[in-house]
């Protein structure tokens, strides 16, 4: 038992606490003192410590310096008693506890114990230094990726940040945001498709890198030659490492699934985005997944976590849990049959650093705590960890909360507060945001936009009219500042009325079918809402309007097809701005420019292949069509990756056309790999058939641009996918695969030049069944193409890539 005086220090400290330490029944913490840097003189004098004793606290010393003097003054039981979410802190040497759960996926959220809105009914018992009861909430992920806008991605993960600081600087959340999902969508039928930027691993990576960067860089130090130093703005997450994307599907779900993964695809598809994240994005934190991956938890995978992640790709942060996935190991996959004690030891052994809990769940009125705190001390009584691991750990942890100014505060964010939380700017910006967002997937003669003037009323119908239960914020979200439904947004064009002779249906899912912990088992609306789109189509005396709000594919076949249903808006879960946003593109105000970063299946797919088939080509020996466009051969899609129509027509003129590139070795067939090809496809393989990645400079490029034509009669945005096609002699190579893309506006009649400038060794790898990284020699093709199936534009020319010493 603690002395009275030991006692009275801890009360004293746990009072002007940094971040407030509530349980989840807590109405607040008004009235605490709130500091925004631990090394604050007078918190330390008001718990009667000296900060001046501490040089953990000199701001002149390196970081390096800083953190190891820091857990120089730690007792074993304080380091253990930091190595989960809920930091104890070390109150003795002044080091306050620590939350390290938040999350900002498309906005603030207030999911996990640390980000506190208020309770607009409660506005008196609020927590931190002023009650916040709202933040900006921003379109979902899926919509924003279908923008293929990386201006857009960076500038709402700047946004977010902003709020963040203000948020930190009121006492009301953390600095250490677990977002975002990067894991790309291998399947349709995944219930978390609207937390992620899609089926494209680079498209998904360049995501990663633009949102991170909005979330942590601090003008002026986007890079470093020590990124070790390099302040942050916020820290995020790119989650979940590694393979995971089956949540719960007749009885498999993500506690005890083995996603049996062949290396090919493991750095073709899963892995790639969080390298992009780790390599070109610097991320500070890297989250791994509950699942197994090969048999190994993701968690316990030395290979994966510092193999990997840290070793060769260069992490400078911490890698993180998914909450709980310690414990999962121990009772859901029962993995080797470990104990607490043993899979708490074995996961600091292979590399993490951080152990989220269970704190969402109450028992005898205390959150389950994580297992490294919970068992820790016992694992290091019984040898099993050892305190130079705990070190390491707390290493890495503590270098992120510096470069934070979590110890030291950050004076460009410091007068941050409550006026810079639901600006006009951030609401602005998830407007324009969810409007870049809408893809157009079918518009007969013209039915859109519509005329007000003309069509002074419409009929409204469709469960999604009213969106209740805020179905348009989708999940990891908070309280937005203002919440337009689709109704409200329609209204204020024109009269809503009970017979009119335009319709616009508003249909789709929502979070009950598909979301986290729920994968879809179809790829179909509702029935009675099919039945009920049919019904009002052909009662309706013109055309209707069909908008589907959801984040996954559906197959609408029935509407597609339909003449009697003249336009189709796919407007995904548009945020807290969505209603404004699909009125503003209905009646023209906003011309619609996204395409869908996901292939949209017929319903047939699901009878195809199983989602727990990990494979991404072909299996003809099991019937399995391959997933993604990548490598999908099957039957005809409903919406092919990319799809996306506008209001005015696109086609695309080469300004330039290269000739080919040449690749040259300094050695000839040093850096040589063998391919392998088609049969009946080539005489002779050539000497050198492909080169390593690895081992090439990988200088070389290949320039080009493309006169994009607005030949329609309406501005409008539209943005421009590369794909390069390698060698049709390469065997189980993609179909084709995006390398770049760029958003442009073009006025009505007018042209823009967009240039692109492709890195070889990126733009035309492909990645061998031996898991290499080559580039192919012979004759590998650029393609465009518009997205738009009833009037296409594409442009292709051929790239030659040979080799010589």
């Amino acid at each position: 038992m603690a002395s009275s005086s030991t006692h009275l220090l801890l009360l004293l400290l746990a009072a002007t606490l940094i971040v407030p330490r509530a349980s989840s029944h807590d109405d607040g913490g008004a009235g605490k003192a709130v500091y925004t840097k631990v090394c604050d003189a007078s918190r330390f004098e008001a718990a009667g410590l000296v900060m001046s004793r501490y040089p953990y606290c000199n701001a002149s010393l390196p970081y390096a310096d800083r953190v190891h003097d820091l857990i120089g003054w730690m007792t074993v039981e304080e380091k253990v008693s930091n190595l989960g979410d809920w930091a104890d802190g070390a109150p003795r040497i002044g080091l306050p506890p620590y939350m390290w759960w938040s999350e900002a996926l498309h906005g603030l959220s207030s999911t996990g114990p640390t980000t506190k809105f208020d309770d607009p009914k409660k506005p008196r018992l609020h927590s931190g230094r002023a009650a916040v009861f709202n933040g900006t909430v921003f379109a979902n992920v899926i919509n924003s990726a279908a923008s293929f806008n990386e201006t857009l991605w960076m500038s709402i993960g700047q946004a977010i940040s902003t709020e963040a600081r203000a948020m930190y600087n009121l006492g009301k959340s953390g600095l250490t945001y677990w977002s975002p999902n990067i894991n790309v969508v291998r399947d349709p039928r995944w219930g978390r498709v609207l937390e992620t930027p899609g089926e494209d691993p680079y498209v998904v990576g360049r995501y990663a890198v633009n949102f991170v960067r909005g979330m942590q860089d601090v003008p002026g130090h986007g890079s470093s030659s020590d990124p070790m130093s390099r302040p942050l703005k916020t820290a995020a997450c790119c989650k979940h490492y590694a393979a995971y994307d089956v949540d719960d599907w007749y009885g498999h779900n993500r506690f005890k699934f083995d996603a049996r993964v062949e290396e090919r695809d493991m750095v073709e598809t899963f892995q790639r985005p969080f390298e992009m994240c780790v390599r070109d994005g610097d991320v500070s934190s890297v989250m791994c997944s509950y699942n197994r991956v090969n048999g190994i938890p993701a968690c316990a995978d030395a290979r994966l976590l510092s193999g990997t992640i840290r070793r060769d790709w260069g992490l400078h942060g911490y890698i993180v849990s998914d909450c709980d996935a310690v414990r999962v190991m121990a009772l859901n996959a029962t993995w080797l049959g470990y104990t607490a004690v043993e899979a708490s030891a074995a996961v600091l052994k292979a590399g993490l650093d951080l152990d989220c809990g269970m704190s969402w769940i109450v028992q005898d009125g205390k959150p389950v705590m994580d297992f490294l705190t919970t068992y820790g001390m016992e694992a290091v009584r019984m040898g099993k960890m050892r305190e130079a691991d705990i070190d390491n750990a707390l290493t890495n942890l503590y270098m992120t909360l510096m470069r934070l100014g979590y110890f030291d505060g950050m004076s460009k964010y410091e007068s941050l507060n409550e006026k810079d939380i639901c600006t006009n700017e951030h609401k602005s910006l998830a407007l324009e945001g969810a409007r870049q967002g809408m893809v157009l997937l079918k518009n007969n003669d013209n039915l859109l936009p519509l005329n007000a003037d003309k069509h002074a009323a419409v009929t409204i119908r469709g469960p999604h009219a009213e969106a209740p239960e805020k179905v348009m914020d989708g999940d990891y979200t908070g309280p937005p500042c203002r919440y337009v439904t689709p109704l409200e947004g329609i209204s204020k064009d024109v009269k809503i009325v009970h017979a009119a002779n335009v319709t616009i249906y508003f249909g789709g899912i929502n979070m009950h079918i598909e979301r986290e912990g729920n994968d879809r088992e179809d790829l179909l609306l509702p029935k009675n809402q099919t039945e009920e789109i049919l019904r009002v189509a052909e009662a309706s005396p013109n055309p209707i309007v069909l908008v589907i709000l959801c984040g996954g594919g559906i197959d609408i076949s029935f509407a597609h097809g339909n003449p009697k249903i003249g336009a189709i808006l796919w407007a995904g879960y548009p945020g807290g701005e969505g209603g404004q946003a699909i009125a503003d593109v209905i009646f023209g105000r906003y011309n619609p420019g996204g395409r869908l970063p996901l292939t949209w299946f017929k319903n047939k797919y699901i009878h195809q292949i199983p989602i727990t088939s990990m494979a991404l080509r072909p299996r003809p020996d099991h019937g399995y069509p391959g997933r993604t466009y990548k490598f999908y051969n099957g039957p005809e899609v409903l919406y092919p990756f990319g799809h996306g129509l506008s209001y005015t027509k696109f086609r695309y003129e080469l300004t330039d056309a290269a000739k080919g590139a040449t690749v040259k070795l300094a050695t000839a067939g040093r850096h040589c790999k063998r391919l392998s090809y088609k049969a009946g496809t080539l005489h002779a393989a050539p000497s050198c058939p492909a080169i390593d990645v690895a081992s090439h400079a990988c200088e070389e490029t290949v320039v080009f641009n493309v006169s994009v034509v607005n030949h329609g009669d309406a501005d409008g945005a539209h943005a421009v996918l590369v794909y390069t096609i390698p060698p049709r002699e390469v065997a189980g190579a993609p179909i084709k695969q995006v390398v770049a893309f760029q958003r442009v506006f073009v006025k009505a009649g007018s042209a823009a030049t967009v240039g692109f400038k492709l890195n070889v060794c990126k733009a035309f790898g492909i990645v061998e069944k031996t898991a290499y990284t080559v580039v192919p020699s012979g004759i590998s093709t650029i393609h465009l193409e518009n997205g738009d199936s009833s009037a296409p534009s594409s442009v292709s020319f051929p790239v030659k890539i040979s080799f010589s010493a």
